[in-house]
């Protein structure tokens, strides 16, 4: 048995929103310039304010899933500015289109820049990147082009935490299960990434900048 891993041996796994992307919670002020809103319209904060936030304390008690959740803020947003929306990306991409890197963390675009410099391998793991974002949304973010691999749900039908999303993403990726550290804010995910044996960290929004640490300090001790 080797004595240390090289660096390639090991990998870097993100979920995309919440942990590269700031959340919608995190980014009212933006949404509502953009859309044509008043300041302060968007009250709902999630796990920034849960008591106040009585679906998203549905949504962590598994009553409805965090897809429910959204589509019912989107229909919520849309019928503020008068229109239909049926779908989250109307709304993601409404909200999000002018400026990219405006709702980009910086904790993670460091964390992926030191990761890439240490020589580990890069790898998104998303439900639906393109499918809320659009399909050009990664010529507009040049960090993506850092990643090695992007493994998204939007084309493999297969949505974390289904141990075949994880499964793919390490094959694509070439490293074993044990040689990688997940990271997502969703607990499900979280889970879900342990059961196939990847080294996790549940990032929590509210101190990003931890949890990458936390990742970078895992990776450097396989």
């Amino acid at each position: 048995m080797s004595d240390a891993l090289r660096p390639e041996d090991k990998a870097l796994i993100l979920d995309f929103g919440g942990v590269i992307s700031r959340t919608l919670f995190e980014t009212h002020a933006l949404s509502e310039a953009a859309l044509g809103l008043a300041a302060g319209t968007l009250t709902w904060q999630g796990p920034f304010a849960p008591e106040t936030d009585a679906l998203w304390q549905a949504m962590q008690a598994d009553q409805i899933s965090e897809r429910d959740y959204w589509m019912q803020r989107t229909r919520e947003v849309g019928r503020l500015l008068g229109e239909d929306w049926t779908e989250m990306q109307t709304f993601v991409q409404r909200a999000r289109g002018a400026d990219v890197a405006a709702v980009i963390r910086p904790e993670a675009v460091a964390a992926i820049q030191q990761a890439k410099a240490l020589g580990y391998k890069l790898g998104i793991l998303s439900n639906e990147l393109d499918l809320f974002y659009g399909a050009d949304f990664r010529e507009r973010l040049p960090l993506l082009q850092q990643f090695d691999v992007i493994v998204d749900a939007t084309y493999t039908q297969i949505l974390k935490p289904d141990p075949r999303a994880y499964q793919a993403c390490l094959q694509a990726l070439g490293v074993q299960a044990k040689h990688g550290v997940f990271v997502d804010d969703q607990l499900r995910n979280v889970l879900g990434a342990q059961r196939c044996g990847l080294p996790v960290v549940h990032l929590d929004v509210c101190q990003p900048g931890a949890g990458f640490a936390k990742a970078l300090q895992m990776l450097a001790a396989l």
